[in-house]
């Protein structure tokens, strides 16, 4: 079992925070990894609507065949999105403590500013505590 990434996505589909854990990663630019996170954004709202049963907040698991994706939509649309191997199965639950680290470090902060990317050092100290170190 393995963590890979997490990236936070903002409700616009602008990433404001990416870090990876693990070192076979494909090191992306700064540039790839917005686009990513746009066109995630953009299949997160498709499949939003996709539902044949009613109303549907989107995926929440894209799998891959050697990865997968889980997605923690907020409230507010915020995205958080964690990268791991295919046999991991606290996903969720890590997302979940992710977000409450988010609304304690992040959004309780006066200086930070919504929407906008997280440079806070208590944020990535509690996110290795959590995860582990990352690149």
């Amino acid at each position: 079992m393995a963590i890979h990434g997490l990236w936070i996505i903002n409700k616009a589909g602008g990433l404001v925070y990416q870090r990876n854990f693990a070192d076979g990663l494909a090191q992306l630019t700064s540039n790839e990894y917005l686009v990513l996170a746009g066109t995630l954004h953009g299949i997160h709202a498709i499949t939003s609507r996709l539902s044949p049963t009613g109303s549907s907040s989107g995926a929440e698991v894209i799998e891959g065949e050697t990865f997968k994706l889980t997605i923690h939509l907020t409230l507010t649309g915020t995205k958080f999105v964690l990268l791991t191997s295919l046999v991991e199965t606290t996903a969720e639950v890590i997302l979940q403590k992710v977000y409450e680290i988010y609304a304690d470090a992040v959004m309780k902060n006066p200086f930070h500013t919504p929407e906008m990317p997280i440079r806070s050092e208590g944020f990535d100290s509690k996110i290795t505590t959590l995860i582990g170190s990352g690149q």
